[in-house]
């Protein structure tokens, strides 16, 4: 019996990432207006963020259907395989819930379905770990479970360019983000325990911002046995900025590991936006 791993694109793997950890992706769908794309498919990062800036319309995104995991989860019985299904935080999208109505859909009791409570590279931290886990013979009720644990201790903060996205969202009023702007404000977010995007500080200029996101990791440091991510939107720049302002105050993280973020967190976020993404100590 083998353990099948699964994910929705919202993790951010490229296509050469997912046949090397031997993980299935199943995408999601973005729709700006009556136009509709298939996450990584059809739809580009560099496109997604090229009409984020220029369409009118906020892009919107669907989870997928029931019918597209159950196809996978029936695959999987046929095969006598389990599967952990690592999906994307339940308050961000109904990923979670279309997943657990096909697993009745295919009536197997092997299926485990792990809210992330995260995103973007919060999620490829956990897959990293379950593909350890599986390469290592444990079973699924087994990765599940050690999921379910680490997941409360992945950590994620990330700088914005501007606010313009997050008030689109409907993350804060129009009235803040005026004021934000004339003010040269820029906002920090993270995802909180709840799985939900947050502000959680703002400062005036990336210089004070960097400070602010060193403070926060230094008051809760990674844990040297997982990888640390660094995530930008669209313009490496700005996180490149952060890495060395990070290493001139003696936080150096070994391998430095740059990924740009999709459409989930990325419509939210806007272009220019820079973080960082690990698991921290126990």
């Amino acid at each position: 019996m083998a353990v099948q791993i699964i994910v929705d694109s919202t993790a951010d793997f490229s296509a050469k990432e997912i046949e090397k950890r031997q993980i299935t992706c199943i995408p999601m769908t973005i729709a700006f207006g009556n136009e509709q794309y298939i996450d990584g498919v059809d739809l580009t990062k560099e496109e997604f963020f090229v009409k984020l800036t220029n369409e009118k319309e906020f892009p919107k995104t669907s989870q997928p259907s029931p019918a597209k995991f159950a196809d996978c989860f029936e695959e999987a019985k046929e095969n006598g395989d389990d599967v952990v299904a690592i999906l994307v935080s339940g308050a961000l999208s109904g990923t979670v819930q279309s997943a657990t109505i096909a697993k009745d859909i295919a009536e197997h009791d092997g299926v485990y379905i792990v809210d992330s409570k995260s995103a973007t590279l919060g999620i490829r931290l956990l897959v990293d770990r379950a593909v350890r886990m599986r390469d290592q013979g444990k079973s699924a009720k087994e990765i599940a479970e050690a999921l379910d644990e680490l997941k409360a201790r992945v950590r994620l903060f990330a700088g914005l360019d501007t606010l313009e996205y997050l008030q689109k969202g409907g993350r804060i009023s129009k009235t803040a983000a005026s004021i934000g702007r004339l003010a040269g404000i820029k906002p920090i977010i993270t995802i909180d325990e709840e799985g939900k995007v947050a502000v959680c500080g703002k400062q005036r200029g990336n210089k004070n911002v960097f400070r602010q996101i060193i403070k926060y990791v230094e008051a809760d440091m990674p844990d040297e046995n997982y990888s640390v991510y660094f995530l930008y939107s669209a313009d490496k720049k700005n996180c490149i900025s952060f890495i060395q302002t990070l290493q001139k105050n003696g936080l150096d993280f070994g391998k430095i590991k740059t990924r740009e973020i999709g459409p989930t967190i990325g419509s939210h976020i806007g272009p220019g936006a820079f973080g960082i993404v690990y698991v921290a100590n126990k």
